[in-house]
């Protein structure tokens, strides 16, 4: 039997492309972006585009070109070869609007909706940003894009929220990747929503729909008596996360698991779909379709999340979004990760209120704008730009190399301040 066809349907996509910049992605983009074609008869008998498309990027650019703001000319080609794959591969030729698109440093965001639907509903669009890395820098961050879909009658309707991520890497630092969280949830802020009694900012929970995705950079964590921890044990390791058994049995050693469902530290409210079902995101070698790289344990960096309204804390293990598809796309081989991509059924819209319906939360957590966030990001962005272009600069004198262009740098001022006191001594022994 067909879905609702009034329960929007939203594919969310993310990709940590490298620092590939505009070669980060094959000029084919089916694979990743018309996941409908494999699940059609999921979803009716006649095949329906998604209503919204959701693309996410992290590492969209050489990092100091990113510090340097410089990422105009990659996010228009991005653009342009989604808009056009996403029309190309629409099963019923739906056209497609970009709704927003928004970048800081190497994280990017951009979001289409359906011609006859959402991307001609969509208003109060907003883009927002923040830093997570050293005194706030842009290098680890996020980016968001909201929006309200007002009713057919003319009612206020239902809020989206989206939020593409790429926090700490590394094993080790899990308290890091927590924190970045905690950052974003308190900085990435939006204006209050229609008809709210208070102007004062609001964060991503104040939202009816909230989709949380990016290169979150969570990893595997075997504790020292498992018989997979040793290093040695490397290779077995990897055999077992090759079989859907193996990788059910391993799923609950995933950080991001166990401090969202078992901990409680992050993510409140958010639901997900069953990762484990398809094969670890990271860590690949470059120009591999099915092969790990033995420098890191492989791990389910890449994630997609998702909570609703109609939601209940209550039963966190319960949700009224149906997760149609979620898996990684192995064919990417220009990274070191492979791409993700989720197709999710939301509930249908809510009735007619006068008040935007949103995310109830736990009992206990309230989570509240960040007071100096501003100052917090313009220190940030200060600083990014200030890197960024001295970086760039070094490289261009080192003809395309850092440590060239520093080397080069230090031999100017050697040079000069050679000529500069040989010139001196000269005057000194002048004759009066």
């Amino acid at each position: 039997m067909s879905p609702d066809p009034l329960r929007p349907l939203v594919q969310i996509a993310s990709y940590n492309t490298n620092l590939q910049a505009e070669r980060g992605l094959p000029q084919d983009l089916v694979d990743w972006l018309a996941p409908t074609l494999q699940v059609s008869t999921f979803l009716a008998r006649e095949r329906r585009a998604p209503d919204i498309v959701a693309v996410g990027f992290q590492e969209l650019l050489p990092l100091h070109l990113g510090l340097a703001g410089w990422s105009k000319a990659v996010i228009e080609n991005r653009n342009a070869l989604i808009l056009s794959q996403i029309e190309k591969h629409a099963p019923n030729g739906e056209r497609y609007t970009l709704i927003a698109k928004v970048v800081n440093v190497g994280v990017a965001l951009l979001v289409y909706g359906r011609d006859d639907g959402i991307g001609r509903k969509a208003v109060d669009i907003q883009t927002q940003w923040t830093g997570c890395g050293p005194a706030y820098m842009g290098n680890k961050g996020a980016v968001g894009v909201r929006f309200r879909v007002p009713g057919d009658d003319g009612g206020v309707g239902e809020v989206y929220t989206f939020v593409c991520a790429h926090l700490t890497a590394h094993a080790h630092k899990n308290a890091d990747r927590i924190q970045d969280y905690h950052t974003i949830v308190g900085s990435l802020l939006f204006p209050p929503l229609p008809n709210a009694d208070s102007k004062a900012p609001t964060t991503i929970f104040s939202t009816s729909h909230l989709f949380f995705f990016g290169d979150l950079n969570f990893r595997l964590s075997l504790p020292p008596g498992h018989a997979f921890a040793p290093e040695d044990q490397r290779q077995n390791l990897v055999q077992a996360l090759s079989s859907d058994e193996g990788r059910s049995s391993l799923k609950d050693y995933d950080q991001l698991v166990d401090e969202r469902d078992v901990k409680g530290t992050i993510f409140h409210s958010f639901h997900e779909g069953e990762f484990w079902t398809f094969k670890c995101s990271y860590k690949y070698h470059l120009g591999e379709v099915d092969r790990y790289d033995p420098k890191r344990v492989p791990a389910w960096t890449d994630r997609v999340m998702y909570a609703t309204h109609s939601d209940s804390p209550d039963t966190p293990q319960e949700s009224n979004i149906k997760n149609i598809l979620y898996t990684a796309i192995p064919s990417y081989t220009t990274s070191d990760h492979k791409p993700v991509v989720s197709l999710l059924l939301l509930p249908p819209p809510a009735p007619t209120t006068t008040s935007v319906p949103v995310i109830r939360l736990p009992e206990g957590y309230h989570p509240a704008p960040d007071s100096l966030a501003t100052l917090k990001k313009l220190m940030g962005r200060t600083l990014d730009r200030i890197i960024g272009y001295t970086w760039w600069l070094l490289t261009l004198l080192g003809a395309g190399h850092l440590v060239f262009g520093v080397g080069n740098v230090l031999l100017s001022v050697g040079l000069w301040r050679w000529w500069r006191n040989g010139t001196q001594e000269g005057y000194t022994q002048l004759p009066s």
